[in-house]
């Protein structure tokens, strides 16, 4: 999960196990160079000596005295906080099924907590992680997508379509609606309706090209099979560059 949201720097303390243990090896699959390279310290104090800011973790949300020492921050607070953070951060996990004790937790900068149902409120280790290394992610790609080389411009962050081929594409629509069989009320209808639930998926100029693509291929196939003696000279010409510009 570390290595899904590119992040790769683990360091633990007192593991009852080593890294190069067979099963823990498995366990990684693919991400095993970072059991490869983590780096195994004897106490918290020693294995965070470089680090500039220290979040805890943790799923206890006492009530009463002790809400004084635990104040909680959610996943996504704390990304919003360490992006523009230049110094070293390092994200404290306790074991499984015991997490972090009240010594640890103490030393930390400040806590950091899942918003976790109540009735079943402590995650899973790996799940925990997973939550927080995506939210840290997640603020990376909305930040640099598309500039990074690790997070590339796949999916788009805007969804926008410009003038020119919003009218192409209601255009479109309408002609397709006028070659339905039926009455008017039934071909303005269906024109609107498509309009509006392709409109509500907010399509972006890719997605527009190639609806209106689609849409007069089938305008044209109607034409054609209606016996329409002029669909072949009236079929509407292709989107030149300048237009999708």
């Amino acid at each position: 999960t570390m290595l899904n949201h590119g992040f790769c720097n683990l360091r633990l303390v007192n593991p009852i196990c080593s890294a190069d243990d067979v099963e823990a090896r498995k366990r990684a699959k693919h991400a095993g160079s970072i059991l490869e390279n983590c780096q195994t310290y004897d106490s918290l104090i020693e294995a965070t000596a470089d680090i500039s800011l220290v979040i805890g973790t943790s799923g206890k949300r006492e009530k009463g005295k002790k809400t004084f020492f635990r104040h909680f921050l959610f996943p996504w607070e704390v990304a919003e906080k360490v992006s523009s953070f230049t110094e070293k951060v390092a994200i404290i996990f306790g074991e499984e099924g015991k997490g972090l004790s009240t010594e640890d937790l103490e030393y930390c900068d400040f806590l950091l907590t899942l918003p976790t149902w109540e009735g079943y409120p402590i995650a899973n280790l790996s799940h925990a992680v997973n939550a927080c290394v995506y939210e840290l992610h997640r603020s990376t790609v909305h930040s640099t997508q598309g500039a990074n080389p690790g997070i590339p411009d796949i999916v788009p962050l805007e969804r926008s379509m410009n003038p020119t081929l919003k009218r192409i594409l209601d255009q479109g629509i309408f002609e397709f609606g006028q070659v339905l069989p039926g009455n008017d009320d039934r071909r303005e209808s269906f024109s609107q309706n498509l309009r509006r639930n392709l409109m509500r998926s907010m399509p972006t100029d890719d997605e527009a090209t190639r609806l209106i693509g689609g849409i007069l291929d089938a305008t044209t196939a109607l034409q054609y099979v209606a016996g329409n003696a002029e669909w072949k000279s009236q079929r509407r010409r292709k989107i030149t560059r300048s237009e999708e510009e």
